[in-house]
């Protein structure tokens, strides 16, 4: 479908004065970078905060996926009546594994971790019961302690154990840092206005003279400010697009070492990027921003201005 003649030139004229705004950004690159680099600061800290909060919320959730519930059970339950408490319990719909840890089992792992080889064999008996390992298949920690409070009414079971206390401190920590990092953004945010705001007012003072003339000659107030509104957009996306490769790089540079450290821990975990999702709105953020900046110091500035 064609569009009409009017639409054609309306487009046709903004896509002009866009480009011709670039152009003069282009032409004085080093404010321009300046001005971009300190809009792109500001908005790749809370983005990296963000990001970071976000793998940091993964990490907890693998933790809660591999919490185990331990079942002490009683010292006069027999083995066998633990492996037969054991073959009911792998029938629960909640219980994803399970696992029987005999006395001698738990003896002889204690006596190989501890040190103390000398100490235990001085002992008439094996002080330490069968234990039960369970995983649970919800990964959640409110799931978990539901299974814990069924398992703890079982008559064989003397003690039932889920430490998931310092998990839950851990997500609250997170939340804390998130609402945070909301205030960080929206100050920083406010910040991204006045930079491009300023920029553009001095962008206005430079060119008063073309302004007064271009008024003189009957331009809308429309026409004089979508320059200025362009470059303010283009100062945003700029520094957008450098805040986004801030971030990618400090997460590249993370990313090796939080391997090694989650090596060491028998996990795969690694450092999740941005996405793409994000990233368009980090831009779509940052356009939004200097637009905004723009607009707002050309209302002000440009009703000012008046050929003499």
């Amino acid at each position: 479908m064609r569009l009409p003649a009017f639409a054609h030139t309306y487009l046709l004229r903004h896509a002009q004065v866009a480009l011709s705004s670039l152009g003069r950004l282009y032409r004085a690159p080093l404010a321009s970078l300046m001005t971009a680099a300190v809009i792109g600061i500001a908005l790749a800290l809370p983005s990296g905060l963000y990001l970071l909060t976000s793998n940091l919320q993964r990490l907890s959730t693998q933790w809660d996926g591999g919490a185990n519930l331990s079942l002490f059970l009683r010292h006069d339950i027999t083995i066998g009546q633990a492996k037969a408490l054991a073959e009911k319990l792998r029938t629960w719909s909640e219980i994803e594994a399970l696992q029987l840890i005999t006395p001698q089992q738990a003896l002889s792992e204690f006596r190989e971790l501890s040190g103390f080889g000398s100490t235990l064999d001085a002992l008439d008996e094996n002080p330490l019961p069968a234990v039960l390992a369970v995983k649970p298949v919800a990964a959640d920690a409110d799931s978990a302690a539901s299974l814990l409070k069924r398992l703890q009414q079982l008559p064989e079971v003397e003690l039932a154990q889920l430490d998931l206390q310092w998990v839950r401190r851990f997500n609250a920590i997170v939340d804390i840092v998130r609402r945070s990092i909301w205030v960080m953004a929206t100050l920083l945010g406010l910040a991204v206005l006045l930079i491009t705001g300023n920029t553009i007012r001095l962008e206005i003072q430079n060119r008063r003279e073309e302004i007064e003339i271009t008024k003189l000659i009957g331009a809308t107030g429309a026409f004089i400010r979508r320059p200025f509104l362009y470059s303010g957009l283009w100062y945003g996306l700029s520094g957008a697009l450098l805040a986004a490769a801030l971030v990618e790089l400090a997460f590249l540079q993370l990313d090796s070492p939080v391997r090694q450290l989650a090596g060491l821990y028998q996990s795969g975990f690694s450092l999740r990027m941005l996405s793409l999702s994000e990233a368009f709105d980090l831009l779509l953020g940052g356009a939004v921003l200097g637009l905004l900046g723009a607009w707002l110091a050309v209302g002000r500035h440009l009703a000012a201005i008046e050929p003499s």
